[in-house]
């Protein structure tokens, strides 16, 4: 799919021209023109420093992705708490506006990211490797189930059907492939760059690399520069050429985007709370072409997993193409069924009462770029990627104790960010580590729930109905995988929630 962009480089030579008619414009103006409300200044005038602003952005939808309308909704249960685990306790909170995948990654989308893996990492063929998805979670000792072990995954006949043993780690680095695939395409498509296929091992086209200036590529032809003192430039952030980049959804940005409510709104009024990503309380279509066949896949009854024969009840006896069945109001299938989807989410049972009420997340980890003493952008790694470090007490000035300064916990889950600043400290060895709830330290862990413990949300093939609701929630080591679990991508929207 070819992504299209609004402000070209003969369009920047346009506004260079009609600026440089008038030195100075003089006072007003407002921030809707290419005058400076600030200084009076000329936007995009050689004559006077070549300052550029680019006026009037909207951002396009990314490949694959649908916009998602934010706004306010009760995040949490619908259903009775069967398991009373008390872990999605209903609040109110408020979504911004975002982008989600029209449909879980299916199997080709991932195949295409092992070959490009294959294809440029060749002197780190781990790399490869580890993005592999674990075929083997098919195999059961007491079914046959070795076909879908040998064939779900490559056999073209599965190319639709949602990739599956795929971990929270793995899906992560697809988006940031992703990102960097989308974000080179669109600088290729302005003239920018050149395609370059014999990209190797770290001097392929990373994002950040290229924003930081450690990624030349076969360069093509650069944007004209309207400093007096260049004659071109690179492309930047502020040119509005590169998308934000793709990222698992937030378990606020799923849950809202699954309930779709802006089809059963009217006047900011919600006259009936979904229980599932479609209206009623049932799971079967109320429309009368298609009324009582089945909105999503899943487990009908003990040993029923899609129906007898002749008249089967969802037509998929394991995962089904990632376009079946009805989307719902935002035009996303398979919020419900299917498989379930990863989450960016650290899990904890009580993060409804203490996440924010915008935006919520619980899983935020702070982190900086490293750079070399005399404070220059350290290089790439052998991968070609950006290196990060956590943010120590030092680089935050003192401003709290944090050994690490991530909120995956209330505070960092380390036992020195549980003391109160300004106390006097103790040594982490003597201290009472019954009473560390969320330890980081992998020795330490006295349960399932820790900072490795990712949601994940929406039922699937072999589910009881009970766990397609949006709001029902469970949770599993970040490096494991399942046969029904796969993932979509997610995209931050920028600027206005739905535009001007």
């Amino acid at each position: 799919m070819k992504v299209k962009f609004k402000i070209l480089p003969t369009v920047l030579l346009a506004m260079t021209f009609l600026s440089s008619c008038s030195l100075f414009s003089g006072g007003g103006g407002g921030r809707s023109g290419n005058v400076s409300p600030t200084t009076g200044w000329n936007y995009n005038d050689p004559d006077l420093g070549g300052f550029e602003v680019i006026s009037g952005y909207e951002q396009e939808t990314g490949p694959g992705l649908v916009f998602i309308e934010g706004g306010t909704f009760t995040m949490g249960r619908t259903e009775q708490d069967i398991l009373y685990d008390w872990n999605n306790i209903p609040k109110r909170v408020t979504v911004s506006s975002f982008y989600m995948d029209e449909t879980e990654v299916a199997n080709v989308d991932y195949r295409e990211y092992l070959y490009w893996l294959s294809r440029v990492y060749v002197s780190f063929p781990e790399v490869y490797k580890n993005a592999l998805p674990d075929t083997l979670v098919w195999r059961d000792p007491l079914a046959y189930n070795e076909p879908y072990v040998e064939y779900y995954f490559r056999h073209p006949s599965y190319n639709d059907y949602p990739v599956v043993g795929v971990t929270w780690l793995q899906a992560n680095d697809f988006c940031s492939w992703r990102t960097d695939r989308v974000n080179e395409l669109s600088i290729i498509n302005e003239g920018i760059l050149n395609p370059d296929p014999n990209q190797q091992d770290e001097n392929n086209f990373n994002t950040e690399a290229y924003l930081a200036g450690q990624y030349e590529g076969l360069v093509n032809q650069n944007l004209p520069s309207l400093d007096p003192n260049k004659e071109e430039r690179r492309v930047k952030m502020e040119d509005g050429l590169l998308l934000p980049r793709y990222r698992l959804p937030s378990e606020a940005e799923w849950e809202f985007a699954a309930l779709a409510l802006k089809g059963n709104t009217y006047e900011e009024r919600i006259y009936e709370r979904r229980m599932y990503p479609w209206d009623g309380h049932n799971v079967r279509n109320a429309d009368n072409r298609n009324r009582g066949k089945f909105m999503a896949n899943f487990t009908r009854g003990k040993g029923d997993l899609m129906g007898v024969a002749g008249n089967l009840n969802d037509n998929a006896s394991i995962t089904a193409p990632v376009m079946s069945f009805w989307p719902n109001d935002y035009n996303l299938y398979c919020m419900a069924g299917n498989v379930n989807e990863w989450v960016y989410d650290v899990y904890r049972s009580l993060s409804p009462q203490d996440v924010s009420a915008f935006n919520p997340l619980r899983g935020n980890v702070f982190q900086t770029r490293v750079t070399d003493p005399d404070g220059n952008l350290a290089t790439k790694d052998s991968l070609g990627r950006i290196r990060y470090r956590n943010v120590t007490a030092e680089e935050s000035a003192g401003r709290y104790n944090y050994q690490k300064a991530d909120y995956r916990d209330y505070k960092d889950g380390d036992y020195q960010s549980m003391i109160v600043p300004g106390s006097s400290w103790q040594d982490e060895s003597s201290a009472d580590k019954s009473v560390v709830m969320y330890s980081q330290l992998k020795e330490d862990y006295n349960s399932l729930v820790s900072n490795e413990a990712r949601v994940y949300k929406g039922g699937s093939w072999r589910d009881r109905a009970y766990w397609l609701c949006p709001g029902a929630r469970r949770y599993m080591y970040q490096g494991s995988a399942r046969n029904d679990l796969g993932f979509r991508c997610a995209m931050t929207r920028v600027g206005s929630p739905g535009g001007f």
